[in-house]
């Protein structure tokens, strides 16, 4: 009989868990979890801090104890995860136990980023990446007395907890050092319109302006303004955890690859034979690059659990990557990034009556795309621009030019980006 081991246990982990009991009714899969709560989308985070979803409503797999019956499993969330053994394949728990496995994922996710300088002004902040992140912020607005709020980082969720204060009659301010609004999705164009229509709405935006420090007042720039707050919410970005694998330099044999996250093939596997990772600790291929790097979607990390769980259970299985892909609604708002907006080309652009799109061709091929206002088109452009990047078909169809039109496009812009 086969032992496994998942270290983590969120989206990435939960499909692992899926594909290896498929495969392999009989072996054994030890689930380490330090929460001990079932796998939680944190991009509803939000949603339940505003009050919109439940509990249950953060939970799209069910409770753990179903999770765990159905895919009989091993769970052990009293006991830490010190490191992992890559070199005897093995987990080495808080205590000192050591247990050796066949295969062993890690699933460990991501942790909000907050730099070293903003945890020493003594000033109290909120995050907004875990479930105990959302049941935090919820408690202290249900307290009361939070009239102005700063929230730092101009990204997806940022946003989204800039609109529940906002919506809540909390006088907000978001600030970042980038230039301007999702700069790791948005167009500088399209994040300038997206802007306007906020600062419409009421929300304070200061573009430029790193934060030095979080202090009992507010928040302090690094040009020396103070930003006087009851609340500072940080949503600056996150880092992989990769730390139980970071450490095994020390260790006899091969180390695990580690840049920004833990480097995988397109297998899930990483440089150590028998150990897998999967969602947002590792690296797999973004598909316009060639090159490995951290994709943070869900849909990604259920993808690279679901290959990961295969292999480990001896089924060949091959993930192919994926591209950068940003989808949020906000304000009332759709915003849609496909692709990195970095990437060179040349620029097109067709305006309607309520949306707007944006794209970044090169030698005549779709390389990115930005939609404001129209989210219902995205899924074609998305699996158009996907296919091209796996070598299919550079045109689209006419089915899906078809619905293209249909969803509001001009003809010619449609042929602009690969039409007939």
């Amino acid at each position: 009989m086969k032992n496994y081991a998942i270290v983590g246990f969120g989206c990435a982990g939960f499909h692992a868990a899926r594909a290896i009991r498929q495969l392999d009714p009989s072996g054994r899969i030890a689930v380490f979890s330090d929460t001990g709560q079932p796998p939680f989308n944190p991009m509803l985070t939000t949603y339940y801090a505003s009050e919109k979803l439940e509990l249950d409503g953060v939970f799209p797999f069910g409770g753990m104890e179903e999770i765990q019956r159905k895919l009989s499993l091993e769970l052990y969330s009293d006991m830490r995860v010190r490191r992992v053994d890559t070199a005897h394949r093995s987990i080495e728990l808080e205590g000192g136990q050591m247990r050796g496995f066949d295969a062993i994922l890690i699933a460990t996710g991501a942790s909000a980023l907050v730099p070293g300088p903003l945890r020493r002004g003594g000033g109290d902040f909120f995050l907004m990446r875990t479930l105990n992140d959302a049941q935090r912020l919820r408690r202290r607005l249900e307290q009361g007395g939070v009239k102005r709020a700063v929230v730092v980082g101009g990204s997806m969720v940022g946003i989204k907890v800039a609109e529940l204060l906002y919506r809540r009659g909390v006088e907000v301010t978001l600030a970042d050092g980038a230039p301007y609004l999702f700069p790791l999705a948005a167009y500088e164009s399209t994040a300038h319109a997206i802007q306007q229509r906020l600062e419409e709405r009421g929300l304070d935006l200061i573009f430029r302006a790193q934060v030095s420090a979080v202090t009992p007042k507010g928040v302090t720039l690094a040009d020396g303004r103070t930003l006087e707050a009851d609340l500072v919410c940080l949503c600056i970005g996150t880092r992989a955890n990769v730390e139980l694998v970071a450490n095994t330099q020390v260790l006899e044999g091969e180390n695990v690859q580690i840049e920004r996250g833990i480097v995988v093939d397109e297998g899930m596997r990483t440089n150590v034979p028998g150990i897998y990772a999967a969602g947002d600790c590792c690296e797999g291929v973004n598909l316009q690059t060639g090159k490995t790097a951290v994709i943070g979607l869900w849909a990604n990390a259920g993808a690279q659990g679901d290959c990961a769980g295969r292999n480990m259970a001896g089924q060949f299985c091959r993930y192919y990557g994926n591209i950068l892909h940003n989808i949020t609604h906000f304000f009332d708002m759709d915003f849609i990034g496909l692709g990195d907006p970095n990437l060179p080309g040349e620029r097109c652009s067709f305006r309607e009556k309520g949306f707007t799109v944006e794209a970044i061709l090169e030698d005549g091929k779709l390389n990115s795309i930005n939609l404001f206002g129209n989210y219902r088109i995205s899924g074609i452009l998305k699996n158009h621009l996907t296919k091209r990047l796996l070598g299919g078909e550079a045109r689209l169809t006419p089915a899906q030019q078809g619905l293209l039109a249909a969803g509001g496009l001009s003809r010619a812009f449609i042929r602009r980006i690969g039409g007939e």
